[in-house]
């Protein structure tokens, strides 16, 4: 984007633009040395790995700094002062830029992607907000526990024949059919296939795609990338293609339970009587799907590498469920909130490892960050979360140590607000926070109360990148603790087989809406 406030009038900035467009004083602000004519600061870079570049030149050069790829400039910040003046929302606003940006072929003005002008953004918000109220997440409830038990059937298996799990794919095929099931009323038969679904594959395709385009300059990415870029169609297509049929399957049927795509379908707003269009249902659904199992399944997949890494912790979190839960086979939707410490050890994690590793935000006026920086209206900011987690100033002197007690009530309340921010910040903010929490919270009590966890002593972790971020190669050994009493499961179609009972908050007759084909 080429305007400046002057030029833009009163439409509102959306879009890339260069920091020098938008930051009068940008030669305070520091970059890497070694900066080279034309192509910037990208000696030494990593491309496969391009949060972790911005980490190590954030400790080296201080709470906010500067990059230039390709002849853009971007400014980076992390120190908490500075954030917490960004989270400002009557002078700063969420910025749709980057690799968010380069998901809008496939999301298009869905929540997360929609550009702050958009009606639709707002529209959608309403119209779903009531989708996560404590009455929604109650009848969800059962269904978690239904998926689980999926899982942990997966994970006897694996035991049973001597073999170890693999972590960020059982975690990847649990989110994603929570997920589905909950918002959508479908089952994609994830712990039934040998390999991932295909939504999946292409989910993982868009959005390494979506990284891959801002490591190559703009006019050779056609060229560079030409390739990767006909992938990317098969995979948007693919990705659309199974949301058509599901919210096709979903209109034959005439309707399921109230959940996600009802009222996408059929709820207008509540003082506008707008209703979003097959377009923007499509767009929603896929944004759904995508961020609501993706970034899940990555906090789950580090909690559970830190809680095998530390035997200790994963004692006294093991003992939290045996005490809180009791010997009943599975536990009430109020119980899990009760898991204090457990969820304590997810938002440690969540600390070191947030999976959405980076907010933008951007003016909404000229102003003057935290008293130093002036930036035009416009001028946007990209926030490194997992370096504001590690702000020595804010968490000490070891913030590398796990340790879930500093979110204890009291260390949280000694701590400035704004400082732990793994769902972004403010009005855009994730509308599914509190659904992750809940999901996080009780599969990790219910593996805990099953399972001892063992890691490979010479495993060590590596992260890798894909918008969001994963424990690469995460395989854990499991022992399991001692038999549990009858187990309640939802066998398919809802009707309970012989020996089995159904979850006492999941439906009796939970409706399916099977896609066919789905790209299979």
């Amino acid at each position: 984007m080429a305007e400046t406030t002057k030029t833009m009038g009163n439409r509102p900035p959306k879009g890339f633009q260069s920091a020098e467009r938008g930051w009068p004083e940008l030669h305070r602000i520091p970059h890497p040395p070694r900066r080279l004519p034309l192509l910037g600061d990208v000696l030494g870079v990593d491309r496969h790995r391009p949060l972790q570049d911005s980490l190590r030149h954030a400790r080296e050069l201080g709470p906010i700094f500067r990059r230039r790829v390709f002849g853009n400039e971007f400014v980076l910040v992390w120190g908490a002062r500075l954030v917490a003046d960004l989270a400002d929302e009557s002078r700063f606003a969420k910025h749709v830029g980057l690799g968010v940006a380069n998901l809008r072929p496939v999301a298009g003005d869905g929540l997360f992607t929609a550009y702050n002008h958009e009606p639709n953004w707002q529209l959608a918000h309403d119209v779903l907000a009531p989708g996560f109220s404590r009455e929604a997440m109650e009848g969800y409830h059962g269904m978690m526990l239904s998926v689980t038990d999926r899982l942990t059937d997966h994970w006897d298996r694996r035991l049973a024949a001597g073999h170890t799990v693999d972590v960020p794919g059982d975690m990847t095929r649990l989110t994603l059919e929570t997920i589905a099931r909950t918002g959508f009323g479908h089952d994609f038969g994830s712990f039934e296939r040998d390999r991932p679904h295909p939504f999946v594959t292409a989910m993982v395709g868009t959005l390494g795609y979506a990284q891959r385009l801002n490591t190559v300059p703009v006019p050779l990415a056609p060229l560079l990338l030409r390739g990767a870029t006909r992938r990317n169609a098969a995979d948007m297509a693919c990705l659309n293609r199974t949301v058509d049929e599901l919210v096709a399957a979903r209109r034959r049927s005439g309707g399921g339970q109230g959940d996600l795509l009802d009222r996408m379908l059929a709820t207008a707003h509540p003082e506008t009587g707008e209703r979003l269009s097959a377009q923007n249902v499509r767009k929603q659904v896929i944004t759904f799907l995508v961020a609501g199992h993706e970034t899940t399944s990555g906090a789950l997949s580090f909690a559970l590498y830190y809680l095998a890494r530390h035997p200790e912790i994963a004692a006294r979190a093991r003992a939290e469920v045996d005490r809180v839960w009791g010997d009943a086979p599975h536990p009430r939707y109020d119980q899990v909130a009760r898991l204090r410490y457990v969820r304590r050890v997810l938002d440690e994690s969540l600390r070191l490892w947030p999976t959405a590793p980076a907010f933008a935000r951007e003016a909404r006026k000229d102003t003057v960050l935290a008293g130093q920086h002036p930036m035009r209206r416009g001028a946007w900011a990209l926030v490194l979360t997992p370096m504001l987690h590690r702000a020595p100033e804010v968490w000490g002197p070891d913030p590398e140590r796990f340790d879930p007690d500093r979110f204890t009530p009291e260390a949280v309340r000694a701590r400035p607000p704004h400082t732990f921010k793994p769902f972004g910040t403010g009005a855009r903010a994730c509308i599914g926070r509190q659904f992750a929490l809940h999901e996080a919270t009780l599969v990790l009590g219910l593996l805990l109360r099953r399972y001892e966890l063992h890691t490979d002593p010479g495993y060590r972790l590596t992260v890798t990148e894909r918008l969001t971020l994963m424990p690469e190669g995460l395989r854990l050994r499991l022992e399991r603790r001692r038999p549990e009493g009858a187990r309640h499961t939802v066998p398919e179609q809802g009707k309970p087989a012989a020996g089995r009972r159904q979850h006492p908050a999941e439906p009796r007759s939970a409706s399916r809406c099977p896609v066919r084909g789905a790209g299979d």
